[in-house]
């Protein structure tokens, strides 16, 4: 229906308020820094240089590139909460979609925020958000003036053709009042630093890779890029690209089965694992312009990480204009598919986590081939006055464990297994394999992974306390029921136990 004129009241958000709630958005320190290294990409930065300062309370951050630079009047409007509609048409190259990025990032990590910007043949311009000086005043304002800068840093933009500076300082969520001799504040700060390196080389790691690619240096130090499907790997399975298409957009997926550690040298092993390890690591890693979104998740597809589908990681590129299909938080650090090709995605999941799960049941059956200890059961077949009965079979090494615990019980305990003997439904069980022969479950069908693993790991740590190696252990819980049926979980003890020789 149509408003008239006058129906209306101005409600203009409190600017203390509104700024301060800005900073809620639940950003991570590296999370935060990677969203301001969006904007020097956008500006076709070759080098971006970051710089943290420790001095206690006093600490400050620095990111410089050599991009394009803003106008005076640009760096304004850069510097305005929600500066762009994220409905508006985007260049395809362009990593940002809200207009919040540089603020709600900085704003969650410190409480002064200085940009200092110049283009070709203009002069530097500066602004500066200080979020204690707009409490105060009560209103929106954006202190101007190259003044307001550092001054090695005015002298540094007058001199620089073109390119933008950004300084956070008052950084209360990082460091807070610290004084600079507190070592425990300093190691937490280094240990900061430290997660922001390896964020950056994940995140940005197409990015950086190449003789022409980027260039991202991290006090004076460059920055590697860690490349999450080992691509130059000769053993590395990639599966192949399939292309889905959503509203005329294309999705390109890449499924990759990384190498088993055998297979790699052990530096490239632990490089490959990740900042979370492998198997945190597996999953899908989504990409928008080849930024990272997304590391090593299922995406809610009902696929749990589980390890022996830790080699599993698969590679999605999406293009700037489905960023609300695929529900495209301010942080960038969430990605949900389309309801469209949530059925592809979980075909592609399953057939990706097969191949690298067969990798485990192969070296499995290699282990169980090569162990010469005879099968070893929970229950024996026995012939006692020309009929059969079965026995539960007192050598195994969990039954042997579980005797052993059973101190002044042994009679009681000695009663309860006879009960269970005695009373083996075999009646039963051979009625209802005639009736239905295909009912009978397997061992532990429909188990999580998690429970076979634990009681397999019982079983090695049982045969090691009585005296076996553990490679040896390893080889014989292979050939065990229920355990034989399960060779990927084998190879997978087999590692956990087995330390890596050094190649």
């Amino acid at each position: 229906m149509p408003y008239e004129d006058s129906d209306f009241d101005f409600a203009e958000p409190r600017a203390s308020a509104m700024i301060e709630s800005l900073r809620a958005f639940g950003y991570t320190l590296e999370a935060a820094v990677a969203d301001l290294i969006d904007n020097s990409i956008s500006a076709s930065a070759a080098n971006i240089w970051l710089d943290f300062w420790w001095d206690g309370g006093n600490s400050s951050l620095s990111i410089k590139d050599d991009g394009c630079g803003m106008s005076d009047a640009e760096l304004k409007e850069a510097m305005r909460p929600g500066s762009r509609s994220p409905l508006e048409a985007r260049e395809s190259f362009d990593l940002g979609r809200f207009g919040l990025g540089l603020k709600t990032a900085s704003f969650s990590q410190c409480r002064s925020l200085t940009v200092l910007s110049k283009r070709d043949g203009t002069s530097p311009s500066c602004r500066l958000w200080d979020l204690d000086y707009v409490s105060a005043k009560a209103e929106w304002r954006l202190l101007k003036g190259l003044h307001l800068a550092p001054p090695e840093l005015q002298q540094e933009i007058v001199m620089t053709e073109h390119g933008t500076f950004v300084v956070w300082r008052k950084l209360d969520r990082i460091v807070g009042q610290y004084r600079s001799d507190d070592t425990s504040a300093h190691r937490r700060f280094l240990d900061g630093i430290d997660t922001v390196k390896h964020h950056l080389a994940m995140v940005f790691h197409r990015y950086l890779a190449g003789p022409s690619g980027l260039k991202l240096w991290l006090n004076g130090r460059q920055i590697k890029p860690w490349d999450p499907f080992l691509a130059g790997e000769v053993a590395t399975q990639r599966l192949g690209t399939e292309l889905l298409k959503l509203h005329g957009s294309e999705i390109v997926v890449t499924p990759y089965v990384l190498p088993h550690h055998s297979k790699i040298d052990q530096a490239t092993h632990r490089a490959a694992a990740g900042p979370k390890g492998w198997n945190a690591q597996q999953g899908f890693y989504v990409y928008r312009n080849r930024r990272l979104l997304v590391a090593g998740d299922w995406l809610s597809l009902g696929f749990q990480k589980e390890e022996h589908f830790k080699l599993a990681r698969i590679q999605v590129d999406i293009p700037n204009t489905t960023d609300s299909d695929w529900d495209i938080d301010v942080k960038k650090s969430r990605a949900r598919p389309p309801g469209a090709l949530r059925n592809d995605f979980r075909r592609i999941a399953s057939a990706t986590r097969t191949r690298a799960s067969e990798i485990y049941r192969h070296r499995g059956k290699v282990i169980a081939r090569e162990s010469s200890q005879s099968e070893m059961f929970v229950w024996l077949k026995k012939v006692r006055q020309g009929k059969v009965f079965y026995e539960i079979n007192r050598d195994h090494p969990v039954i042997q464990q579980w005797l052993a615990q059973q101190n002044g019980h042994g009679e009681s305990t000695a009663l309860l297994l006879r009960l269970i003997e005695e009373t083996v439904p075999v009646a039963y069980i051979v009625m209802n394999n005639a009736e239905a022969p295909d009912s009978h479950s397997l061992p532990f069908q429909g188990a999580p992974p998690k429970e076979v693993s634990e009681l397999m790991s019982s079983v090695v740590l049982a045969l090691i306390k009585k005296g076996l190696p553990p490679e040896k252990a390893c080889q014989r819980a292979s050939v065990m029921e229920p355990f034989n049926s399960y060779p990927e979980l084998v190879a997978l003890m087999l590692e956990r136990y087995i330390p890596r020789r050094p190649q």
